[in-house]
C-alpha cells in the first residue's frame, strides 16, 4: 500500500507544491478511468453470475500469499470490510459451491478458505478479461502520468 501513496513534490523550504491545472486534469482523468474499469469489472462479474463483491472475494482468496488458503479475518482485511460481513459473503459463496471452508491444520479453531474448481474456472475467465482490459487502458494511463508509472 505504501507504493500507492502519491508523491508530493516540495519546494526547497519543505512546503508542498500546489497542484497545477495539469495535475487536476490528470487526477480527474485517472479517477474517470478507475470508474470505467470498475464498471467493466462489475459487468464482467455479472456476466458470469457473480456479484462484484463475490468476484473480489474470489480474487482475494486466489491471490493470497503464494496461493495459500486464507483466513476469514485476512479476507475481511483484503476486502476492507468487517469480519461479520466477510462471514456472510463466504456463507453465500459456500452455498453457491464456490468456496470451501477447511480447518487450519496448525489450529483447528481457525477456518481457512479455498476456492472450488467451479470458482477457479469462473475466476480464470474473469481475470483474463480484466488483464485484457488493463492492457487496453495502459496507454491511457501512461498518457495521463508520463514517466511516473514506471
Amino acid at each position: 500500500m505504501a507504493a500507492m501513496k502519491k508523491r508530493v513534490k516540495t519546494s526547497g523550504s519543505g512546503r508542498k507544491r500546489l497542484p497545477t491545472q495539469a495535475d487536476y486534469e490528470a487526477l480527474s482523468e485517472f479517477r474517470y478511468l478507475i470508474r470505467c474499469f470498475l464498471e467493466f469489472s462489475q459487468d464482467a462479474a455479472k456476466a458470469v453470475g457473480l456479484a462484484t463483491m463475490q468476484h473480489q472475494a474470489l480474487l482475494a482468496i486466489r491471490g493470497f500469499s503464494g496461493g495459500a488458503p486464507i483466513a476469514i479475518g485476512d479476507l475481511a482485511e483484503r476486502l476492507r470490510v468487517k469480519h461479520h460481513t466477510a462471514v456472510g459473503l463466504i456463507d453465500r459463496l459456500a452455498a453457491a459451491k464456490l468456496v470451501e471452508r477447511i480447518a487450519d491444520p496448525a489450529d483447528q479453531r481457525r477456518v481457512l478458505l479455498k476456492l472450488t474448481d467451479r470458482a477457479e474456472h469462473r475466476l480464470a475467465e474473469l481475470s483474463a478479461a480484466h488483464l485484457s482490459e488493463l492492457s487496453r487502458i495502459e496507454p491511457l494511463l501512461m498518457q495521463i502520468f508520463p514517466g511516473r508509472l514506471r
